[in-house]
């Protein structure tokens, strides 16, 4: 069950085993203590406190022959609020290539002088 804590109260390997997790994307729990230059035991560790506060989530998976967990980065700390202007998402949010010329853009911009 998460206590709600943030990234401040992390210790210094926790934190170190979270940049790697994000840097990653995903990473198998038996590169990540290895990558991290500490023991299996400890990685596990600094694993299930990172899952049990909800920075990381585990998904069990066989690795090069063997049952492991596959860790990633959770969106518990993301945020979109960058991406908005007023109740408008960014049009850079996407595939498409934006016309910075165009009324949708403007628009958007407008919307961020109002916001100040």
């Amino acid at each position: 069950m998460s206590t709600e804590s943030s990234e401040s109260d992390l210790s210094e390997d926790e934190r170190r085993g979270l940049e790697l997790v994000r840097s990653t994307g995903g990473i198998h729990q038996s590169d990540f203590w290895k990558e991290l230059d500490v023991s299996s035991r400890k990685g596990s560790r600094i694993v299930e406190s990172l899952a049990e506060e909800e920075f990381i989530e585990r998904t069990q998976t066989v690795y090069n022959g063997h049952n492991t967990y596959y860790l990633t980065p959770t969106a518990k700390d993301l945020n979109f609020s960058l991406l908005m202007a007023g109740d408008m998402l960014s049009p850079f949010v996407g595939d498409d290539e934006v016309d910075p010329q165009s009324g949708q853009f403007t628009q958007w911009l407008m919307n961020l002088a109002y916001e100040e």
